[in-house]
């Protein structure tokens, strides 16, 4: 089954195919998931809300601002129907939104998941040319082009997430409305493989191959500062790995103990349904913690923390010299300067994005 905050509640349909044991939640932690859902849904629309803003609005439009906008959106949509998987969790897992609302919100989840992590494949593609290739990187991949590609990965993304769509509805049991699955467990089997293999195993390994051409071109660099600009999309991309692996396991050993279904340890499954509602908050958390690192991340950040956080995520994303900066730095001097020459040297935020001409 694909665990998300509303399958908390996690019940297979009730047809004579059906396989499964049906077992209910027994979390004994709903107010910890509660204040998670919450804190990730508060810091994941204003954080991503905020990338929204300075990329889309406040920054020349590039090849490397398209992939973190769109990789934004896919978080600030998923943060979005986190709202519903709270009142669902306070409701003590009673769905009140119908049936069109418990198939959207699901899908969402999953379109998100793959959204996600093919940005970061993307990603990892476009920094992987802009060091082997870095003169072609930069005369045929344009803005126009990245448009396109995520256009592409957005309807791969819809594309992969239609069974769930499809087989997620609401339906009544014990006197409550639930949103849940009705699946086999050749269905369930299937799902569970595929996202697994098509929205982890797979691109984790493409983007793992990318960096390590990376790494190997660079070996034969002498300076450190070669691998700065690859800090932030590489901690990004950690971040997810650490973030969505335990959810991945869980839903492989629960695979697992469902193809046992005559030896059921009632005790196994207490542990993998708790590990499963664990590892799903977890990855939940996945999505409000990028813009957390773009700003951590950001050189000089003790210096700019006094300044305002729209210009901090600015300057994070930044791939070319600032000129507003020098501009300003040059106005706000003027004044006391008018005889001396110009700084040579003046210094800018560097883009923490920008891949170095190799």
């Amino acid at each position: 089954m694909f665990t998300t905050a509303m399958d908390d509640h996690p019940t297979y349909g009730t047809t004579p195919e059906m396989e499964y044991y049906d077992y209910e939640d027994t979390s004994e932690t709903p107010a910890a998931s509660l204040a998670l859902y919450s804190v990730t849904f508060f810091l994941g629309t204003v954080g991503n809300g905020l990338v929204i803003w300075v990329i889309g609005f406040r920054m020349r439009k590039t090849a490397n601002t398209v992939w973190f906008l769109n990789l934004a959106i896919a978080d600030f949509a998923f943060c979005c129907t986190l709202p519903f998987s709270i009142v669902y969790t306070a409701l003590g897992y009673s769905w009140p939104f119908g049936n069109v609302m418990c198939k959207m919100t699901s899908g969402i989840s999953v379109s998100t998941m793959y959204g996600s992590i093919y940005m970061l494949a993307a990603i990892s593609f476009d920094r992987c040319l802009n060091v082997i290739a870095a003169v072609w990187a930069r005369n045929h991949w344009t803005v126009w082009k990245a448009t396109i590609t995520c256009l592409i990965i957005w309807v791969l993304s819809v594309v992969l997430s239609i069974p769930y769509f499809y087989f997620r509805g609401t339906e009544q049991s014990e006197n409550m409305t639930i949103c849940s699955y009705n699946i086999t467990s050749h269905q369930h089997r299937a799902l569970t493989v595929s996202r697994f293999m098509l929205g982890f195993l797979i691109p984790i390994i493409f983007i793992i191959s990318c960096y390590s051409i990376i790494a190997f071109r660079f070996c034969t660099f002498k300076h450190k500062s070669s691998y700065r600009p690859f800090r932030v999309i590489v901690a990004v991309i950690l971040v997810f790995i650490v973030c969505w692996t335990p959810f991945h396991i869980f839903q492989m050993l629960e695979l697992k103990l469902h193809q046992h279904s005559n030896e059921y340890d009632f005790a196994e499954i207490k542990w993998i349904q708790r590990g499963i509602s664990i590892s799903t908050n977890i990855a939940f958390f996945n999505s409000c913690l990028n813009p957390i690192l773009y700003v951590c991340m950001c050189k000089d950040f003790q210096k700019k923390a006094r300044e305002s956080i729209l210009k901090i995520l600015e300057s994070a994303f930044r791939d070319e010299l600032s000129q507003s900066w020098m501009s300003s730095r040059r106005s706000t001097t003027q004044s006391e300067c008018a005889g001396l020459e110009q700084r040579k040297n003046s210094t800018a935020v560097t883009d923490l994005f920008l891949v170095s001409t190799v």
